[in-house]
């Protein structure tokens, strides 16, 4: 039975109707909210720059500017954010793994340590971020960095808490196992915790993924920012009474950026944790 179910699964015919299902399903959702977005509008009367037709948000994406089109100032500076996500996300992933490392074989520096890591979420990052920025700016750091340090902050704490959660939630009888094997802790480690940990540490890094670039945007929102989507929702926030589908077309960029980023990591998740 298992392999007529597999057999099945692998049809060709069968994956081309899961498509087509799967397209179907999006068009409806499409449609739907095309229609209550266009509804809302005719029947609240909501003004352009409360809420502008997506005609007019289609329309800011191909508008000209100095630098081109405006797809193509956006796709530069989304680049650029992404830059700053992902060096904060892989700063911020490594940290975080080290911290859970750390705590799992030193209950003392879990004791200590582990409340800060979780205090330090409680510090709202819109307060910390121009800090960071005009700090790390005065101390010469390229712009990027203080951008990518906003990100990382964002980042550790999510695979801190979840690889901590992997390390520590492994089978009790393969623990002791390995003791009565006389397994060195590095043996352990490597051939039982750290095994155990990957689909923990999968959740962990989808979570920091959105994170990271949400926290890219924040740090450049403060002023003297010149490059990243942030600055454009900026921009697009002060004429948003003259165009208010550019707003709404950076808004759009940064969620479909971090969807991206998202989308990128749980396909890393399928192809390695296929034990899952």
């Amino acid at each position: 039975a298992p392999s007529i179910q597999s057999g099945k699964s692998l049809n060709p015919a069968n994956r081309g109707s899961d498509f087509l299902r799967r397209l179907l399903v999006y068009l409806v959702l499409i449609a739907l909210v095309v229609l209550i977005w266009e509804g809302s509008k005719a029947l609240f009367v909501i003004p352009d720059y409360k809420l502008p037709h997506l005609s007019q948000i289609a329309e800011a994406f191909v508008r000209p500017t100095p630098k081109g089109p405006t797809w193509q100032v956006l796709l530069y500076d989304a680049g650029y954010t992404l830059l700053e996500a992902v060096t904060g996300f892989v700063v911020g992933g490594l940290v975080g793994f080290l911290f859970a490392v750390l705590f799992v074989h030193l209950p003392i520096a879990r004791r200590g340590l582990l409340p800060f890591v979780i205090a330090s979420q409680t510090v709202p990052i819109i307060a910390l971020a121009p800090m960071i920025v005009v700090g790390l700016g005065q101390l010469g750091a390229p712009p990027w960095i203080p951008k990518a340090s906003i990100a990382a902050y964002l980042t550790f704490f999510p695979v801190t808490i979840n690889v901590l959660r992997g390390l520590e939630a492994v089978d009790r009888d393969a623990l002791a196992l390995m003791k009565s094997y006389a397994a060195t802790n590095l043996q352990i480690f490597t051939k039982l915790r750290l095994p155990n940990s990957t689909p923990y540490l999968f959740t962990g890094l989808k979570i920091a993924a959105t994170a990271s670039v949400i926290g890219a945007i924040i740090g450049e929102l403060p002023v003297g920012s010149k490059n990243g989507i942030g600055v454009q929702i900026v921009v697009g926030s002060q004429y948003n009474t003259f165009n208010p589908g550019f707003l709404w077309a950076t808004i759009l960029t940064a969620a479909l950026l971090g969807m991206l980023f998202y989308g990128a990591v749980a396909l890393a998740e399928r192809l390695i944790v296929r034990w899952k």
